[in-house]
């Protein structure tokens, strides 16, 4: 069956390339749906999807934003335009992959615009401005590939056509190889667990413990992209309870730690209502590597456990401590479903266990008490004399989630 592809593209620039490329996809059996985003002033041929149109779609009159000089302003509009244009197509069962041809601004509003679309549908952004700086923003938690230009999406040369060949075989093959998004669906019941490596042990035997227990288990790594992954097809309606070993994205979102995943993080499992146990590895430990913003205050006070070359990890401030106490607070007061958070007293990790350096349960209660000032009088804690690491941690959560899927299934 033939798939629809948008391509997402400037006519006014690169019409040669757009033209080729559709027709490649064309040529393998597929339906290319090219949406113009030009501004320039000269007009825009050929395309399916005019700049007037996708202006229109958020309310702009496309002569407007060719006479604003707020390039700024013209993009987020188009953008937003493009965003509910592609939107639209996807509720018409008309939109089977998307490809973004272009420089930077291309490849940005097409990360925009994919990071609205759901999981599965296949994602690509071709371009020569490829750089780390830029790919990071792209990525998100978004489930896109980027395919590296080298020359310059420029003239009609065999190197030119046989990369743009190389991107219609890339996305034609991941749209025809892809099930339907609409259709993707996990096993019930299905829990998703957070993890890192100072929670390995906690990770493997709560994933055992439930597999025993009927559970099917998909853990991801809380580094900041896959723990915002999570959340991400939580909100898309996938998973029947988590796990939350590590919630730590969070805290490390306001202090600028390496691991930061957004102030929208955990909201997804929240809002759902579905059953959720926390424990609270890593929300009083942040980097102190050589990569880490602001290293010199947060190795002031000289407790750093080194790592490796480029990793070392310290204790939060106090203040940082309970600032980090209250937002979590505030987060799980937003609970629409059971929830749970379950505190080890003999550390929260692997590397703040009694005899280290970062072992310091007194701090430890300080979150704790102001946790305890905050939160809504209905969410339970649950104190328990171990490490994070200990099996009887990973056996109690394990527990309570069963209770909350048993009493609501």
């Amino acid at each position: 069956m033939a798939k629809n592809i948008i391509i997402i593209g400037t006519t006014d620039t690169k019409w040669e390339q757009l033209g080729f490329l559709r027709r490649k996809i064309e040529g393998m059996g597929n339906l290319p749906i090219l949406m113009d985003i030009s501004m320039g002033r000269l007009p825009s041929v050929n395309a399916d999807i005019g700049p007037a149109e996708i202006a229109a779609r958020v309310g702009k009159d496309i002569a407007l934003l060719r006479e604003s000089r707020n390039r700024a302003e013209v993009t987020d509009a188009m953008t937003a335009g493009a965003v509910e244009t592609a939107l639209g197509l996807l509720s018409e069962g008309k939109l089977d992959g998307i490809v973004a041809l272009g420089g930077a601004t291309i490849a940005l509003v097409g990360a925009r615009v994919m990071a609205r679309l759901p999981f599965g549908v296949p994602k690509l952004i071709a371009t020569p401005a490829a750089m780390p700086a830029y790919i990071n923003r792209w990525f998100e938690a978004t489930d896109l590939a980027v395919m590296q230009i080298i020359l310059e999406v420029s003239g009609m040369s065999d190197l030119m056509k046989n990369a743009l060949a190389q991107v219609a075989g890339a996305i034609c093959g991941m749209a025809e190889q892809s099930m339907d998004c609409r259709f993707l669906k996990l096993p019930y019941p299905s829990v998703a667990i957070t993890e890192l490596g100072f929670s390995d042990q906690c990770a493997k035997n709560v994933e055992k413990l439930l597999t025993e227990k009927g559970y099917h288990v998909f853990p991801f790594h809380a580094q900041g992209v896959s723990d915002r992954a999570m959340d991400r097809l939580i909100e898309q309606g996938f998973f029947d309870g988590v796990v939350e070993i590590v919630p730590a994205g969070l805290v490390e979102e306001q202090f600028k730690g390496n691991r930061a995943a957004g102030l929208k993080r955990l909201d997804a499992a929240l809002e759902r209502g579905i059953p959720q146990v926390w424990a609270p590895c890593c929300l009083n430990l942040t980097g102190a590597g050589p990569t880490r913003h602001n290293r010199p205050k947060y190795v002031a006070a000289g407790r750093v456990l080194e790592i490796d070359q480029m990793r070392a990890m310290t204790r939060f401030p106090v203040d940082e401590l309970l600032v980090g106490a209250r937002m979590y607070a505030e987060k799980m007061n937003k609970a629409k479903g059971p929830l749970k958070m379950v505190i080890p007293l003999r550390g929260w990790s692997s590397i703040d266990q009694e005899g280290g350096i970062l072992y310091d349960p007194a701090e430890d209660r300080l979150f704790v008490e102001e946790l305890k000032r905050h939160l809504r009088a209905d969410i339970p804690l649950e104190e328990i004399d171990c490490n994070l690491e200990d099996t009887p941690m990973a056996e109690r959560m394990v527990d309570i989630l069963d209770e909350f899927m048993k009493s609501g299934r």
